[in-house]
């Protein structure tokens, strides 16, 4: 028998995570569950993400925007696919996330 192994995906960071929900309590939930799925995902290309997340926008700049709690919330990440490494660039409310460049930020 073969050996396996699971490899994660590396989220850059959870405490940006943590922090946001301490402050927001009704996102808590939510954002726990989407660490715990993304850590174990197998995505390789823009297209793996929305099968799993059919309302993430795939945006320019590598990045992915994801609604959370009925879209009352924004996460924006960056992910090297290649890598297997998602970075963390924003979470707000959706009239924040009108206010910044998401394909920057």
């Amino acid at each position: 028998m073969g050996t396996y192994y699971i490899i994660y995906v590396h989220i850059i960071s959870k405490k940006k995570l943590v922090d946001y929900y301490n402050k927001h309590i009704e996102t808590k939930n939510q954002l726990e569950a989407w660490y715990h799925e993304v850590r174990e995902a197998e995505w390789n290309n823009p297209q793996d993400v929305k099968e799993k997340y059919r309302s993430a926008s795939i945006i320019g700049g590598k990045r992915v925007v994801f609604n959370i709690k009925g879209n009352k919330y924004r996460l924006v990440v960056k992910i090297n696919y290649k890598m297997k490494i998602i970075y963390i660039r924003f979470i707000g409310t959706h009239k924040e996330y009108k206010k910044i460049n998401a394909e920057e930020i």
